[in-house]
Formats: structure tokens, C-alpha cells, sequence
């Protein structure tokens, strides 16, 4: 009974439904419950944490984009001063319209 009221005052964005599984060897096994001990933490609590900032991170390299200041500076030129466009990439945009129309 104390199990079903907890369930019901946790917000339905933090109710955990839904399940992740991985097999690991008993030497990465030790090692994650070392580190969740020294933390004070679940198991449980320690990988989804360690999970959800690799996932967060991985997700940030790959959405932002780092220049360098050369490259940056190269960037806002084209952007401000860009070149007329050749007579092939003119050939290639009549293509592009003609095949998928001017929409």
C-alpha cells in the first residue's frame, strides 16, 4: 500500500515506466557500485545520471557547431559578401525546379 501512494505523488514526468538493460562484467559491475557507494548513491540513480550527461554531451558535440576564429570570421564574409553563383550551379537549380517545381 505505501508503494502505491508513493507511486501517485511522483509527477507523471518521473514516473520510470520504461526500462534499459545491459550485461556488463563483474569488473565493470564492481566498479560502478564502488563509485555509486562513494557518492552515496543508488546504483540505479548513479548509471541514469552518468547516462542522461553522456547523452546530454554526446547530443551537444554533434548539434553545435565550433569555429575557429579564422573559420568564423570566413563564415560571416561569405554570409555578408557571398559570390555570385556560376553558371553550373544556375544549370543545377533550373534542374532541381524543373524536376521538383518552383514551390
Amino acid at each position: 500500500m505505501a508503494q502505491a501512494q508513493r507511486q501517485e505523488s511522483v509527477p507523471a514526468a518521473r514516473k520510470r515506466g520504461e526500462r534499459l538493460e545491459a550485461r556488463v562484467t563483474a569488473e565493470q559491475k564492481a566498479l560502478i557500485e564502488h563509485a555509486a557507494a562513494l557518492e552515496g548513491r543508488s546504483i540505479t540513480d548513479f548509471v541514469l545520471s552518468s547516462v542522461q550527461d553522456a547523452a546530454k554531451r554526446a547530443i551537444a558535440e554533434h548539434e553545435v557547431i565550433q569555429l575557429s576564429v579564422r573559420d568564423s570570421q570566413a563564415f560571416v564574409e561569405a554570409l555578408l559578401h557571398p559570390r555570385e553563383p556560376t553558371k553550373r550551379m544556375q544549370e543545377r537549380v533550373a534542374a532541381y525546379k524543373a524536376l521538383i517545381g518552383d514551390q
